[in-house]
């Protein structure tokens, strides 16, 4: 299944371009508030030793450079982090809770599966992707998600999960890093806060390979299934883990599970993050190996060879895509290698900021990546990574999948097996369609 992106998102999200104000400005009837870079962060001393700007020549490979960094202060890893720290609080309170839509707290049982009982998927008020398939609110004041990449014949790469810590052995970072560095080969890594702090040296080396560095908050929850402070707590210590490691601050990020309403998306929105989704799902977290389940590799296979050959025959021919894979295990990281040049024979393989013609995914301007024909704007990049001006049209929804009910989704559906060693169960393959994006 392929989507298309409407007009009407440029009309939408035409007053959202960032600025580089420090205080935060009201809504206006025409789009979302305006983004402003996190004041909150700008105390943050990064780690020496960290890349200054887009690499232009030979990226990095080999072992990882020895780096010391303490995580006092940090929350404890892959736990929900609290929300009565003063720097959380320091974010709540600078935040304006009138621009958040007042989207009810979802329920979640005892193993931590969302209930959605009650919840009218049909109308879906609230924009909840896990009820059914919403990426583009009928809210003015909550901007679209960006969910696939409006050209046909793009591949968005992403990997979440990351970065692959030590514990994983051969397969932890930088062993996929070093495959993409091989293939020459640039990709969106969602990474989650407590593996940064506990890989450091890995995060730092994506930045240098000059991959694009996103949030995927700190514990991996349903989003949510969290009060608005726990929102904050969950992107705040991951943007500062990034920050203080890497130097950069992410503009981007992406929900765990795809759980996300329009109540989530505006407090991501105010804390200038965009919330990126995809439209194919590799199921590859599903596959077995550490955290993972019992999906044949065999049919992640089939996955891959039928998006090849749809591109190849021409039937898959509306628009690019975004796509969902992980550096969580051997499994997921042996499956990325296995397929990545297969891929790249079929589409034109980028990061996924590349296809929307991002330049500047940070808040920080020296990074200046390429935008879609590969280029790299010259001077200050936000007057060249507006929003494209032919674009197709599109749904507002999320068909459902022909791999998974929607309204039954797996991808907020806790189970035993624990992905990510979290009660949470994994990835539901939904395609989903529509975009938005950073306006620079």
């Amino acid at each position: 299944m392929f989507y298309s992106i409407t007009s009407t998102i440029t009309l939408i999200l035409s007053a959202a371009a960032f600025v580089s104000a420090q205080t935060n400005t009201t809504a206006t009837s025409s789009g979302p508030p305006a983004q402003v870079s996190p004041v909150w962060l700008s105390t943050v001393v990064p780690l020496s030793g960290n890349a200054k700007a887009y690499p232009s020549g030979t990226v990095p490979t080999g072992p990882l450079a020895a780096l010391t960094f303490s995580t006092a202060g940090y929350p404890e890893g892959w736990k929900s982090p609290p929300a009565t720290s003063a720097e959380v609080q320091a974010v709540v309170k600078a935040l304006d809770w009138t621009l958040v839509p007042n989207s009810a707290v979802r329920k979640a049982d005892s193993k931590g599966d969302l209930t959605f009982t009650g919840y009218n998927s049909e109308t879906d008020p609230d924009c909840w992707w896990s009820a059914s398939g919403c990426v583009k609110s009928k809210n003015p004041l909550v901007p679209a998600d960006a969910s696939a990449c409006p050209k046909a014949g793009d591949w968005g790469l992403t990997y979440d999960d990351g970065p692959l810590t030590a514990d994983a052995g051969e397969w932890a970072e930088p062993h996929l890093y070093d495959f993409l560095a091989q293939q020459n080969q640039k990709a969106g890594l969602f990474y989650i806060g407590s593996n940064v702090i506990a890989a450091p040296a890995a995060a730092q080396r994506a930045l240098a390979d000059g991959h694009t560095l996103c949030v995927h908050t700190w514990s991996h929850p349903a989003m949510t299934s969290l009060a608005n402070d726990n929102v904050v707590a969950e992107l705040y210590w991951t943007l500062k883990a990034i920050k203080e490691v890497t130097g950069v601050t992410s503009k981007c990020w992406r929900p765990p599970y795809g759980d996300v309403d329009d109540r989530v998306r505006a407090i991501a929105w105010q804390m200038g993050l965009t919330t990126v989704l995809w439209d194919l799902d590799t199921d590859d977290w599903n596959m077995p190996g550490d955290g993972g389940g019992n999906l044949s590799p065999e049919t992640v296979d089939g996955y891959f060879e039928g998006w090849i050959a749809a591109r190849q025959n021409g039937t898959d021919n509306k628009t690019g895509h975004m796509v969902l894979q992980h550096e969580l295990n051997n499994a997921t990281v042996s499956m990325a290698e296995k397929w990545l040049p297969k891929v790249k024979e079929a589409f034109n393989v980028v990061p996924w900021n590349q296809c929307f013609d991002i330049s500047e995914p940070y808040w920080e301007t020296n990074f200046v990546y390429p935008i879609g024909n590969g280029t790299i704007p010259a001077g200050n990049a936000t007057t060249s990574s507006a929003i494209p001006s032919s674009m197709p049209s599109s749904t507002d929804s999320a068909p459902v999948s022909e791999k998974s009910d929607i309204t039954s989704n797996s991808d907020v559906s806790p189970a035993s097996s624990a992905v990510h060693n979290l009660p949470v169960s994994g990835y539901a393959p939904v395609f989903l369609g529509t975009i938005a994006i950073l306006l620079m």
